[in-house]
């Protein structure tokens, strides 16, 4: 094993770095290139045809098949004029990953010829054989019958030479069994919630779409290092390994310079992710040494989290051209910053204005109150129910610590929203409203909001920042469909509620503007404890949330109980996103997924402890008492060889607690695997198994200390997190 190591380095000083070519200088040349957008839908489809899919994308109408034919005619001739040759139904199963199933445009003919054909109906509609993929016990594995449609909103790609058709995912019997089903459902019910609130205020408003933007975080590694490090290739994340002694503690590589290699792979990867139409913008060196972040410009909401799966898989095909192997594990280094995926959420109107942006009037300040107080009701309402859309057995690692937000979900507004917030909840309403100059008694007009008017605090799990909310707490591997459907169902929850209270103040004669700042001022003065300006990351904090009544669930086996709550039940049921059985599925979909992850990690630990670090241990050991001995019969005096003789007995002692612990650990998941309930599995594995981890690994990098360097097994910190 010590000769794959150093053979690792080896390979690493040996990298030459790839020539990247970019297809013109200006983006704009070639944006895009790579997907079925308006345009080429305009020079490809009929005048009836493009209008049809047009009215699909923007109002939601359906697709005849007619006119589904048309269109997967234009498909097939653009992309075989993009060189490719097969197409696919890109879905988003509940495996947190993408899914594809490749065919050829090929068909045979009767006369033993060939044709090129994409039907309309291949289309429109597949059943692939998708059994193996979770369902939480909608379908047996021998009722596998599922089917992917196409969903018009998020255009076809060329990936690979395969015509990508992004598609939903549903069972037999209409449940979905995919991550984009119920975020579809999710920004419907929010689009009809906040055009009904907007209408208060502008009858001209039609639409709402929310919009995301996704900061992606991520670490590089040599792969060649990667390869060597069986704890990353198997889970993702290091299981051993003493921190470096330099490692991010001089925070010399934020925005630092970009290192030469990783300069290229940026290059290279946001070519590409331009040429599929992600529009990223933004790319630095992060806190972390060898961590990185990119990040698009804001999309709708459905475009911008396809994008972002698409990203994650781009980032890994372009990292192999350079010799690198991206790590999007939560906290794949103990002891330094893990990675997030920053969620930025807002909602824009068909007229194009920011409902989380306030305007310069009375008027539209109280619109943008509306959406905002809405929002911090909402999620003051199901904070359990947020925090169990980030939940996972890799985020459990990250939060709070190393700027990741805590388990507690509050809401930084800033000191100017503060005070605002505060005054109208301590102010009279007045009865009287001339012209809309006055709204409530001893506050003049709500003045014009600034673009980041305060500070940032990166401890807040969701933060107000100027003319948006952001969500810190998704993690870097995660699918943002999970947390922004929850999110997108609760603001639309709210909002009808917000509708219901304030047509019963009209209808008992209240006017309209004095009506929502009742509203408002009561829903603000509910929603006050889960508002928190302060360090997320002190024990004061915690002390004072559990005054507050806020929950603080550090663990996903209980932070997923929220899924399957009575209250939850009743907020699906009433916005149409889940069933009950869909949500009770997702529930043990997720619990399974945790339980399984530790499962590997045990097992991956018991193995490299028992095979690799222990023999290692023992070899150098074993050297040492060579020398020892040798020393002895040269006659020479105890105090000659002592440090030999302490280094022996640290070895020992440390060799015999790992292989104790690993046994007491194989015991603790053999108990745990006999249990059949699954949210009973999945917290024995995380309070009974999991515990061994840490101490395993306290004693293995004790060990790592005292072994000869030329004789351990495993790349080390040091030149893992320093890209050379």
């Amino acid at each position: 094993m010590a000769n794959i190591r150093f053979q690792a380095l080896q390979d690493v000083l040996t990298r030459t770095i790839p020539d990247v070519k970019i297809p013109s200088p200006k983006i704009s040349d070639f944006f895009g290139a790579n997907v079925f957008d308006k345009k080429k839908m305009k020079e490809y489809l009929s005048s009836e045809a493009y209008q049809g899919i047009v009215n699909s994308i923007e109002k939601g109408e359906p697709i005849p098949r007619d006119l589904a034919e048309q269109v997967a005619s234009a498909m097939r001739s653009w992309a075989m004029s993009k060189g490719a040759t097969h197409y696919t139904h890109w879905f988003q199963p509940l495996t947190g990953s993408t899914a594809e199933k490749h065919d050829a445009f090929f068909e045979p003919t009767p006369d033993g010829g060939a044709i090129e054909r994409f039907s309309g109906d291949a289309l429109a509609q597949q059943e692939p054989d998708a059994s193996s993929f979770p369902s939480g016990g909608i379908r047996n594995t021998f009722e596998a019958r599922g089917y992917t449609a196409w969903d018009p909103s998020s255009p076809a790609f060329i990936m690979a030479r395969t015509l990508c058709i992004p598609t939903v995912f549903v069972s037999y019997t209409g449940e979905a069994l995919d991550y984009k089903v119920p975020l579809l459902k999710a920004l419907n019910a929010l689009d009809k919630a906040a055009v009904d609130v907007c209408h208060y205020f502008d009858k001209s408003i039609e639409k709402v779409n929310a919009s995301l933007g996704i900061e992606q975080e991520y670490f590089l590694v040599d792969i060649a290092l990667f390869n060597a490090r069986p704890d990353l290739y198997l889970t993702g994340r290091t299981l051993f390994g003493h921190m470096s002694a330099k490692n991010q503690q001089l925070e010399d590589h934020y925005f630092g310079s970009i290192p030469e290699r990783v300069y290229a792979f940026m290059q290279d990867m946001e070519t590409e992710a331009l040429l599929l139409g992600i529009p990223l913008k933004t790319r630095h060196n992060e806190v972390a040494p060898s961590q990185f972040e990119c990040a698009p410009i804001y999309e709708e909401i459905n475009l911008a989290i396809d994008h972002n799966q698409l990203l994650m898989d781009l980032m890994d095909r372009v990292a192999k051209r350079h010799n690198f192997k991206v790590l999007l594990h939560e906290k794949p280094y103990a002891g330094i910053n893990g990675s997030g995926k920053h969620n930025n959420w807002s909602m824009i109107t068909n007229t194009g204005k920011n409902l989380l942006s306030p305007g310069k009037t009375p008027k539209n300040n109280l619109m943008f109150l509306a959406f905002f107080v809405n929002t911090i009701k909402a999620v003051y309402e199901h904070a359990d129910l947020l925090r169990a859309s980030i939940a996972s057995v890799n985020n459990d690692h990250r939060l709070g610590a190393n700027e990741a937000p805590p388990a507690i979900i509050s809401i930084f507004l800033g000191t100017q929203l503060t005070d605002l917030l505060d005054e109208i909840e301590t102010s009279r309403i007045s009865k009287k409203i001339k012209d809309d100059a006055l709204l409530w008694q001893g506050i003049p007009k709500i003045p014009q909001i600034l673009k980041d008017n305060t500070d940032r605090n990166r401890t807040s799990p969701f933060a107000f920042t100027g003319n948006k909310f952001e969500l810190r707490a998704v993690g870097s591997s995660a699918n943002s469909a999970s947390p922004m459907t929850i999110l997108n169902t609760i603001v639309a929850d709210q909002l009808k509620k917000f509708k219901y209270d304030v047509d019963k103040l009209i209808k008992k004669g209240e006017k309209k503007d004095v009506a929502l700042l009742i509203v408002l001022k009561k829903y603000i003065k509910e929603s006050k404890s889960i508002r928190f300006e302060g360090n997320g990351y002190s024990e004061e904090w915690e002390r004072e949330a559990a005054l507050r009544g806020l929950p603080n669930i550090k663990t996903t086996p209980k932070a997923l109980d929220a899924f399957i709550s009575d209250k939850t039940d009743l907020l699906f049921e009433e916005t149409g996103v889940f069933t009950r059985r869909e949500a009770h599925a997702r529930h043990e979909i997720l619990l399974d997924a945790f339980y399984k992850k530790l499962q590997i990690e045990a097992r991956v630990i018991g193995e490299l402890g028992m095979n690799v670090i222990i023999p290692a241990a023992i070899a150098y050991q074993s050297k040492l008492v060579e020398n020892a001995i040798g020393l002895k019969d040269l006659g020479l005096s105890k105090d000659t060889y002592k440090v030999q003789l302490d280094i022996i007995t640290k070895i020992s002692d440390h060799i015999n607690i790992v292989k104790a612990d690993i046994e007491e650990m194989v015991d603790a998941r053999k108990k745990a695997n006999t249990i059949e309930n699954m949210r009973d599995k999945a917290i024995e594995y995380d309070e009974k198994v999991k515990p061994f981890f840490q101490s395993i690994r306290y004693h293995v990098d004790k060990l790592e200390q005292l072994v000869d360097d030329s004789l351990w097994p495993l790349p080390k910190f040091r030149e893992l997190l320093f890209i050379k």
